[in-house]
């Protein structure tokens, strides 16, 4: 009796909620494109990585004599689900015309490009991780900020993220950095243009929005936010500068926010913890909050600044 009652009530249930998908849309993929797969997408960028980091991310040790062929085998695994995953990226959304045609060659065609720019991406990690040690005393080797620091692997899957994120590739791209994002605490949009030598020292709570450009050597600490002015206008935003450009030898410290499209925070600057920029800053700049006003300094006035010392 008491199981018949319960089969009713879970009828009465799941007609409940059909009528739902029916009356609020929006939030229903039904008898569409198969999208990419989330878990598919985090054992990818998980392969990834440790082609990034050979040896960093294993349960063994890898030796030299058998880097040549773990790695080929690794890459035709990462390959073959790499290529469904794009597929399914571009039958949703596709970004050209071409791979509208073709988009099973299109799709191939865009895992060759990632995987044939994975030189180059750790060449500009390696940097990242030599601005890390250098910028870190509390480091005590490489292989610590590798297998450790949070920040290596944000910065890790959002520069493999931008190289499809340039190909106006949909979803893929914002699934894998948002899985980071769930991981380190960094929120790093793949469209975001990072030059090399970048360091978050902490990281927890950083935002760096979808336009931001920032420079070679530049460190930030956790706290920051690299943002957008409003968005109170929403889809008519889109494709247009929104977030700071950030020049070279900027430090940035914690709980700063820094918003807007044309805003520019000049070459060798210093930004305090806590201040809220809205406007660009002159080059060797220092900017300071000292619990009452936000002030500018340059160079030659913070060495002046007896109440300030950074």
């Amino acid at each position: 009796m008491r199981l018949t009652c319960a089969r009713v009530k879970i009828t009465e249930l799941t007609e409940q909620l059909i009528a739902s998908y029916a009356s609020v849309g929006g939030i229903n993929h039904l008898d569409g494109t198969n999208l990419p797969s989330k878990s598919g997408t985090v054992s990818i960028t998980s392969d990834l990585l440790a082609l990034l980091f050979p040896g960093f991310f294993d349960d063994k040790v890898t030796h030299s004599s058998e880097l040549k062929m773990e790695t080929a085998l690794l890459m035709d695994a990462v390959a073959g689900k790499l290529e469904d995953e794009l597929l399914k990226s571009i039958q949703h959304s596709p970004p050209t015309d071409a791979a509208k045609a073709n988009p099973r060659e299109a799709a191939h065609e865009l895992t060759m490009h990632l995987l044939a720019e994975l030189p180059a991406v750790r060449k500009i990690l390696s940097t990242d991780v030599e601005a890390a040690f250098d910028g870190d005393p509390a480091a005590k080797s490489h292989e610590e900020i590798i297998v450790s620091y949070p920040f290596i692997e944000a910065i890790a899957v959002q520069r493999m993220a931008h190289v499809l994120y340039k190909k106006n590739v949909a979803l893929l791209p914002r699934i894998m950095t948002e899985w980071a994002h769930a991981r380190t605490g960094m929120d790093l949009h793949p469209g975001a243009t990072i030059g090399h030598h970048f360091f978050i020292d902490h990281g927890t709570g950083c935002v760096v929005g979808e336009t931001t450009l920032i420079g070679d050597h530049v460190k930030m600490y956790h706290g920051v936010t690299l943002g957008a002015r409003s968005t109170s206008a929403g889809q008519g935003l889109r494709g247009k500068k929104r977030h700071p450009t950030i020049e070279d030898h900027v430090t940035i410290y914690p709980g700063a926010t820094i918003l807007g499209g044309s805003t520019v925070i000049g070459a060798h600057s210093t930004i305090g913890g806590n201040v809220f920029i809205m406007d660009s800053v002159a080059p060797k700049s220092l900017v300071i909050y000292d619990g009452l006003d936000m002030r500018v300094l340059n160079k030659q006035e913070k060495k002046k600044a007896a109440d300030f010392r950074m």
